[in-house]
C-alpha cells in the first residue's frame, strides 16, 4: 500500500470518527432533556455549599416580585397563585433535578404568555413574559447548563425561545421584539454557564490525570528500586555461589585419599554451584548494565562511618549511637541496612534544611534496627525536583528481608524513620 493510499485510509477513518461522535453528541441530546434523573449541583471548591444558599435567597425575592407583576397582568383569579408558584418553584428544583425544573418553567412561560392580558402602555420589552419570569427562567437555564453537556444546552435554548414565539403566533397582539430581548438574556446564561462546566470538567479531568501520574511515577519509582535492589542482591548471590564452587573444587585436595563418591557428590556440588551462578548472571546480570561495573563492591554497615561524615560535611549536625554487640550480619541485611539509613539522611537533608539528624543502629538477638530522627527543620526546604519515592524503596528493602519499617513525623516537628530487620537466615528467607 502507498503512502497516498495510507492517508486517503487514514483520511476516511478520521472522517467516520468524527462522524460518529457527532452521531452520539446528536443521540445523547434526547436523553440529557428527557429525565427525571438526580443530578444535585455540586459544591464549590472554595465557598462550599453558599452559593446553593444564595441561588435559594435570589429565587425567593424573585418569586415575591413574580407574584406583584403577574397580579397586573393576569386576571384575578386562582390561577394566579398557581402560575406564580409554577414560575418560582423551578427555580429551586434544579439544584437537585434541573431537567425536570427546565421543563416546568418552560411551561409556565408559555402559560403566561396566553394568559396575560393585552399589553398596555406601562408595559416592558420583555413581553409576553414579565421581567421577573425570565429572571426566574434564566436562573433555570443556567443552572440546567451547568450540568449538561453544552450542546444540549442549546437545544435547550431553543425550545424556550420557541415557546415565546408561540406565544406570539397564538396571539397576533404580542410584541415580536420581547424575543430579541429574550435571546440575549437566555444566550448569555446558557453561555455562562456552560463555560463554567467546561472549566469543572477540566480541572475533574486535570486531577485525576495528575493522580494518574503520580501513581504511574511511584510505580516506577518502586521497579527502579526493585531492579537496583535486584543487581545489589546479584552481587552478593553471586559471591557465595563462587565461594561454594571453589570450596567445592578444593575439597578434595584437603582430604587425605578421597573416596571416588566424594569426588563424584564434590563435582556434582561444584557443578550445580557452576550452573546456577551462571543462570543467575543471565537474568539478573543485564541489569548492572546502567549502573557501572558487575564487580562494583557494595557497602556495609562498617562505612556507616564514612557515610555520616560526608553527611556532616555538607554542614548537617548529625550523631551515632550503637547498642548491642557489633557483630557480622547476612550481606543482604548489611547492605538494606546501609541503603535505608542512607536515604533517610538524605530526605533529611533535602527536606530538614538546618535540623539536627541522628543515626541509632541496635543489635538485637535476631534482628537489627536502625533509626534515623531529625529535630524540626531550621529554615524553609526548597522545591524538590525529585520524584519524591524514595520512601517507597527503603519499605521494599524492609519487606524483603521480612522486616518492618515505620515513617512519620515527631512531636517536636521533625521526621523518623525506623526499620528493624531479621538476621537470622531463617527469618532472612521467609517471603
Amino acid at each position: 500500500m502507498s503512502r497516498v493510499d495510507l492517508v486517503k485510509r487514514g483520511d476516511g477513518e478520521n472522517g467516520r470518527g468524527g462522524r460518529e461522535q457527532t452521531v452520539a453528541a446528536l443521540r445523547a441530546i434526547p436523553r440529557a432533556l428527557f429525565t427525571l434523573a438526580r443530578d444535585p449541583l455540586p459544591r464549590s471548591v472554595w465557598l462550599g455549599p453558599l452559593p446553593h444558599f444564595h441561588i435559594v435567597l435570589l429565587a425567593a425575592l424573585l418569586a415575591l416580585y413574580n407574584a406583584n407583576e403577574n397580579t397586573r397582568i393576569l386576571a384575578p383569579s386562582s390561577a394566579v397563585a398557581l402560575l406564580t408558584a409554577l414560575q418560582s418553584v423551578p427555580a429551586v428544583l434544579a439544584l437537585s433535578r434541573p431537567v425536570p425544573a427546565w421543563w416546568l418553567s418552560t411551561l409556565a412561560l408559555f402559560l403566561t404568555g396566553l394568559l396575560a392580558d393585552e399589553p398596555g402602555p406601562g408595559t416592558t420589552g420583555w413581553w409576553p413574559w414579565t421581567l421577573s419570569a425570565l429572571l426566574l427562567h434564566t436562573l433555570v437555564l443556567f443552572l440546567l447548563a451547568l450540568r449538561i453537556r453544552p450542546l444540549a444546552a442549546v437545544v435547550a435554548l431553543a425550545v424556550t425561545l420557541l415557546a415565546g414565539a408561540a406565544c406570539i403566533v397564538l396571539d397576533a397582539g404580542r410584541r415580536p421584539q420581547a424575543v430579541v430581548w429574550d435571546a440575549l438574556l437566555l444566550t448569555l446564561a446558557v453561555v455562562l454557564g456552560a463555560a463554567l462546566r467546561q472549566g469543572r470538567v477540566a480541572r475533574t479531568r486535570l486531577a485525576e490525570q495528575q493522580e494518574l501520574t503520580a501513581d504511574e511515577r511511584a510505580r516506577r519509582t518502586l521497579l527502579e528500586e526493585r531492579g537496583r535492589i535486584a543487581r545489589e542482591l546479584h552481587d552478593v548471590v553471586a559471591h557465595h555461589m563462587s565461594v561454594v564452587s571453589i570450596q567445592a573444587q578444593v575439597a578434595p585436595h584437603l582430604a587425605e585419599n578421597p573416596s571416588p563418591e566424594l569426588r563424584e557428590n564434590l563435582a556434582a556440588i561444584r557443578g550445580s554451584a557452576v550452573e546456577a551462578l551462571t543462570e543467575l548472571r543471565r537474568v539478573l546480570g543485564v541489569l548492572r548494565s546502567e549502573e557501572g561495573p558487575a564487580g562494583a563492591p557494595q557497602p556495609t554497615l562498617a562505612q556507616l562511618g564514612d557515610l555520616v561524615a560526608t553527611v556532616r560535611g555538607a554542614g548537617v549536625a548529625v550523631t551515632t549511637a550503637t547498642t548491642g554487640p557489633v557483630r557480622p550480619l547476612p550481606p543482604g541485611v548489611e547492605l538494606s541496612a546501609y541503603r535505608i539509613v542512607q536515604e533517610a539522611l538524605s530526605n533529611a537533608m533535602r527536606h530538614a534544611p538546618g535540623a539536627a539528624v541522628r543515626v541509632e543502629t541496635a543489635y538485637g538477638s535476631g534482628t537489627l534496627a536502625v533509626r534515623v530522627t531529625n529535630s524540626a527543620p531550621g529554615r524553609p526546604a526548597p522545591p524538590s525536583p525529585g520524584a519524591g519515592h524514595g520512601i517507597l524503596g527503603i519499605r521494599e528493602r524492609a519487606a524483603m528481608l521480612g522486616g518492618d519499617l515505620a515513617t512519620g513525623p515527631t512531636p517536636d516537628g521533625g521526621y523518623e524513620v525506623t526499620a528493624v530487620l531479621p538476621t537470622t537466615p531463617s527469618a532472612e528467607a521467609a517471603p
